[in-house]
């Protein structure tokens, strides 16, 4: 064989997928398949159908959350308000649905659900634009920005309720506000509308990502900010937009959270910024930004919900809970390292 087709056989042995980088590349979905398969093994209670929607109506909040974080990371910023943003939207809307009192007229107003909800919205996209702001506008690290508005919005909450918690969110037929259980217990085709809006969110945020311009310039800046903005992309108009979506996204969990439950709390959403960082690394997003799919992202969240109920149901404590998913989003990083390290040495 001459040296020539050597080379190129070698190149051709070298650009073959292995075992070890297939199994690295796909670690969520073979990590989905073994919890799965383990949880089952351990209780019959766990792979039915009924107990799958259930538990795939739990991460729907986590999925959520974690669409809006992806953006966010893919910017190479870190969102830490989304667990506040979601307990202040859950509030907000309980604060609504218990009437709105306009003491020069001596009335009170209560709003249709639909009100309710866009006011929500709309709520949770200020939030999630104050936070782009002092990012783009005033170079405040995204850490310290976000912790400083997780700390706001977790204080507004705790202050319109007085530490309190809004109750029976179910409304009543004479005021005209029912409707807002909706979102929490209602299903299509058998399917959870939770489920089917975290399916929708998913799918319009990937056609974003991979057909858009937006798309390319959300890579574009998390990969190298300076370059892009040398390219002509608008970084800050990037980055002010992908936090106000991370906000709106914490809006929804934060209504769909306060329809399952149909209470509202100041401390809902505690630590699950956490949750939904770690479901994006679990899907092989870079945390240095310009890296990640919403495939993967998806398959985190549900590494994690998966996880979080085989745990519950076969009985496992709580503070035993906290440690294994320590230890899975730590296990992650450290693949997303030896996997980008990889990639560079094959670069």
């Amino acid at each position: 064989m001459s040296q020539t087709a050597a080379s190129t056989s070698a190149k051709g042995q070298g650009s073959r997928p292995g075992l070890g980088r297939l199994l690295l590349e796909g670690r969520a979905f073979f990590a989905l398949i073994l919890i799965v398969a383990v949880f089952s093994f351990l209780s019959p209670n766990y792979f039915t159908l009924s107990n799958f929607l259930t538990m795939a109506s739990h991460v729907a909040i986590y999925g959520i959350l974690a669409l809006g974080m992806l953006l966010v990371i893919l910017n190479g910023g870190i969102d830490l308000s989304v667990g506040s943003v979601l307990a202040l939207s859950g509030c907000v809307a309980g604060f609504l649905m218990g009437g709105v009192t306009l003491q020069v007229a001596g009335v009170i107003l209560y709003p249709p659900v639909w009100a309710i909800v866009i006011l929500t919205l709309v709520v949770g996209g200020l939030v999630g634009a104050l936070n782009g702001v002092l990012i783009a506008w005033f170079r405040v690290p995204a850490f310290v920005a976000t912790l400083g508005v997780m700390y706001v919005a977790r204080g507004v909450a705790l202050l319109m309720t007085n530490g309190l918690t809004y109750n029976n969110l179910s409304g009543h037929a004479d005021l005209g506000n029912t409707g807002f259980e909706w979102l929490g217990f209602n299903r299509l085709f058998g399917v959870p509308i939770s489920v089917l809006i975290l399916a929708a969110l998913a799918i319009v945020t990937a056609l974003v990502l991979g057909r858009s311009a937006f798309g390319r310039w959300l890579y574009a800046s998390g990969g190298n900010a300076r370059a892009a903005e040398l390219s002509g992309v608008p970084v800050k108009r990037v980055q002010i937009t992908v936090y106000t979506v991370s906000g709106i996204l914490s809006a929804i969990a934060g209504l769909v959270l306060s329809s399952q439950l149909t209470s509202a709390g100041p401390t809902a959403g505690t630590t699950y910024e956490l949750t939904a960082i770690a479901a994006v690394v679990i899907g092989g997003a870079a945390l240095t930004g310009g890296r990640g799919t919403v495939q993967g992202t998806m398959l985190g969240a549900f590494v994690i919900g998966f996880l979080s109920d085989g745990l519950v149901i076969i009985g496992v404590s709580s503070y035993w809970q906290t440690v294994f998913t320590g230890t899975v989003i730590v296990l992650a990083v450290l693949l997303n390292s030896i996997q980008y390290k990889a990639r560079g040495r094959q670069g």
